[in-house]
């Protein structure tokens, strides 16, 4: 049970940490767009982080996880400094793309029906 709560409590700070610092990314960047840490999942021994982030625009998935991919390792400097009192070892990051929110969209505009459907 105690390390459940710990797991729990380290995937929080991360992505609090991550929201906060992909909000400040968004809003210094010239483009507009977002990027939410919608879940963070640690493995039972916290050696590695995974972070699901939604992203949107669509447009903006591909560059933008490209651009996380290629500056990992300082990501997890940055969460190594934000955490690095409270756990022994700094989490290996990988970051996945979160899509679950374009099905409810989809779903949204068909029920709305303002589909890619011509209606007759």
């Amino acid at each position: 049970m105690n390390e459940s709560n710990r797991q729990r409590k380290v995937a929080q700070i991360i992505q609090e940490d991550f929201a906060e610092l992909f909000r400040k990314q968004s809003s210094d960047s010239k483009e507009t767009f977002m990027v939410s840490v919608s879940d963070v999942k640690v493995t039972p021994d916290l050696s590695i982080a995974k972070i699901y982030l939604s992203i949107f625009p669509q447009e903006f998935r591909k560059p933008i996880m490209h651009e996380i991919e290629v500056n990992k390792s300082q990501y997890r400097n940055f969460i190594g400094q934000k955490m690095g009192k409270q756990v022994r070892v700094i989490p290996q990051l990988n970051f996945y793309l979160d899509t679950s929110l374009d099905d409810v969209e989809k779903i949204e505009k068909e029920l709305r029906g303002d589909g890619d459907n011509p209606t007759l």
